[in-house]
């Protein structure tokens, strides 16, 4: 008889690097399952990924045994890790922090096309190009040229709205300065009144 699956738990841990401690511990504690067992089984499957981090879905079944499959690194970290940086862009697409050539990005797609929706490698390309676009990665050839004049244009749409931003500062700031000056009435003289 097959054994019945009970839950499927996902997490993206670096390799080699498993520990019982959170967020493994906190996670796989209440699913029942041994804890130091998975941490050894996955650091000696992922030992020549070092340094990488691993998505692995496990599945855990009512005996409480479990298997897992480690799944490609993902996209985001490819990127930065081919790129030299720590982190994308703040500003998406409107901001350009490091480029990528085509082979680097086509290499990319090759170790991810196992777990991309595509069927070919120029498929799987155009997704890791669409990633590293939002991520302000702009590609040599594809579209470097495209993202340096988009980044220009919301360099000055971004001063626009400031000197936009700065006017109505001052112009809150005399209005509040009129309301805040009591208005005095003016009382004519009795004097005046009289003649």
């Amino acid at each position: 008889m097959a054994k019945e699956v009970v839950k499927k738990i996902k997490l993206q841990i670096p390799a080699g690097k498993a520990t019982p401690a959170p967020p493994v511990g906190t996670v796989l504690g209440p699913a029942g399952i041994n804890l130091q067992d998975f941490c050894t089984k996955y650091n000696d499957a992922t030992r020549d990924k070092m340094g990488d981090i691993l998505p692995v879905e496990i599945t855990i079944y009512d005996d409480r045994s479990f298997d897992f499959v480690i799944k490609t690194p993902p996209t985001p970290f490819l990127l930065k890790k081919y790129a030299k940086i720590d982190k994308g862009s703040v500003k998406g697409a409107n901001e350009v922090v490091a480029t990528l050539t085509k082979e680097q990005i086509r290499e990319i797609a090759e170790i991810k096309l196992p777990d991309l929706n595509a069927y070919d490698i120029e498929a799987a390309m155009k997704i890791v190009e669409g990633t590293a676009r939002n991520m302000g990665i702009a590609v040599k050839g594809v579209n470097d040229v495209e993202l340096q004049e988009q980044a220009k244009e919301a360099l000055e749409e971004e001063k626009e709205m400031a000197e936009r931003e700065a006017e109505l500062a001052e112009m809150e700031e005399a209005q509040q300065n009129k309301e805040a000056t009591p208005e005095v009435p003016v009382v004519e003289d009795e004097k005046k009144e009289e003649n």
